[in-house]
C-alpha cells in the first residue's frame, strides 16, 4: 500500500504477519539528489517484497536512498541492512544505533525476567519467539548518530531531531518546523498504546515516556505520521489520552498491591488487558513476555514516585505498599 501523504512525502505499509501490530509504516521522502527513508521493516520477505515493490513503484533508487532509523526494535530497523547501499548514509540515535549493530544481550534479559517472577521455562520460550531475536537485522552498519536539534535536509523538506526515550533509550522523532509535521515512530500511535517495557532494574523507561510525551507536546504540529496504524492530526489530544492511559494503569496497579507484596508477573496476570483470551493462562507466551515488561515498567516509575517499595525475596523483586 502507497499513499501520498504530503507532496513527495509518501507512506509504505509493510505487513507484520501473525503479530498484533499488524503492519509498519515507512516512509519516504524524494528529494532532488537523495531520497529519505524512514524504518524499514522486520528482516523477513513479506516486508521486503512489500517495501521493495513501493519503491520500485515511486521509481525510488536504493543506491540514491538514505535511511533513518527511528529506534533499534525489529520492525523498525530489520531490513536497513538489506535495503542500504554503499552509497546511503543510515542516521539514528547513539544509543540504539549500538543495539543494532551489536544485538541485544539475551542471557542478561533472560537474568533480569526471571527477577521479575517470569518462568524460566516460559522466558527461554518467549525469547526465541521474540520479534526482535528472529527478525533483527545483520551484519555491521556505518551508522551516523544523530541527536537533539540536529537537521537532516530532503527535498524541500528540514527535518530537527528530537530525542525522545522511553519505548527504547534511543528513540528519535523527525520534525518539520515549517510544514509542522512530526514522524514519530513509536513515540505516540494513534488507537494503540506504544509498549513501555523494562527489564533492567536501574532503568527509567517509564519515567522517561512521560517526560518525552511533554517535551513534544508544546510543539506546533499539524499531522503525525506514526510507525503503526493511522496519522494523526491532533498530537496534544492524543498525548493527553496517552498520559491518562498511563495514569489509569499505575492506579490499577496500587489497587491491586497489599502489604504482602507481588512481583512483576503476578501483577501483569491480575491486570486487565484490551486481548480477547480470558484468563491469563490463555495468554501466548509472547503476550505474557511483554506485559510483564510493561508492568514492571510502572511498578519501577512507582517506585521512583515513592508509592510503593521494592525488596528481594528468593531472588525476585516483589512489590509493596509502604
Amino acid at each position: 500500500m502507497i499513499e501520498e501523504v504530503l507532496p513527495n512525502l509518501y507512506r509504505l505499509e509493510a505487513p507484520l504477519p501473525n503479530n498484533p501490530l499488524k503492519a509498519i509504516n515507512s516512509y519516504v521522502i524524494k528529494g532532488h539528489d537523495r531520497n529519505l527513508m524512514v524504518d524499514t521493516g522486520m528482516n523477513r520477505e513479506e516486508c521486503l517484497d512489500a517495501l521493495t515493490a513501493g519503491l520500485q513503484e515511486l521509481e525510488v533508487k536504493l543506491e540514491e536512498t538514505d535511511f533513518f532509523i527511528t529506534h533499534m526494535h525489529a520492525d523498525h530497523s530489520g531490513l536497513v541492512a538489506q535495503l542500504s547501499t554503499k552509497e546511503s548514509k543510515i542516521f539514528c540515535g547513539d544509543a540504539d544505533a549500538v543495539v543494532i549493530n551489536h544485538g541485544i544481550d539475551w542471557e542478561e534479559l533472560l537474568e533480569h525476567a526471571r527477577m521479575t517472577g517470569f518462568p524460566a521455562i516460559e522466558s527461554r520460550e518467549a525469547i526465541n519467539r521474540h520479534p526482535g531475536y528472529k527478525y533483527s537485522g545483520k551484519g555491521q552498519l556505518n551508522i551516523y548518530s544523530v541527536k537533539d536539534n540536529d537537521c537532516i535536509t530532503v527535498g524541500d523538506y528540514t527535518f530537527q531531531c528530537i530525542e525522545t526515550p522511553g519505548h527504547t533509550y534511543g528513540h528519535i522523532c523527525l520534525y518539520e518546523p515549517d510544514k509542522k509535521i512530526l514522524i514519530s515512530g513509536d513515540h505516540i500511535l494513534s488507537n494503540i498504546t506504544p509498549n513501555i517495557s523494562q527489564w533492567l532494574d536501574d532503568d527509567k523507561c517509564m519515567e522517561d515516556y512521560m517526560s518525552s510525551l511533554d517535551k513534544v507536546y508544546h510543539y506546533d504540529v499539524d499531522i503525525v505520521l506514526p510507525g503503526h496504524r493511522r496519522i494523526i492530526y491532533d498530537h496534544r489530544k492524543r498525548i493527553d489520552e496517552l498520559k491518562e492511559h498511563h495514569k489509569s494503569r499505575n492506579n490499577e496497579i496500587l489497587g491491586l498491591l497489599n502489604s504482602k507484596g507481588k512481583t512483576a508477573y503476578q501483577m501483569a496476570s491480575e491486570m486487565p488487558w484490551d486481548l480477547t483470551y480470558k484468563t491469563w493462562e490463555q495468554f501466548p507466551i509472547p503476550q505474557k513476555w511483554f506485559a510483564t515488561g510493561e508492568a514492571n515498567a510502572h511498578l519501577k516509575y512507582l517506585e521512583g514516585q515513592g508509592l510503593v517499595e521494592k525488596s528481594i525475596e528468593n531472588s525476585n523483586f516483589v512489590y509493596r505498599l509502604p
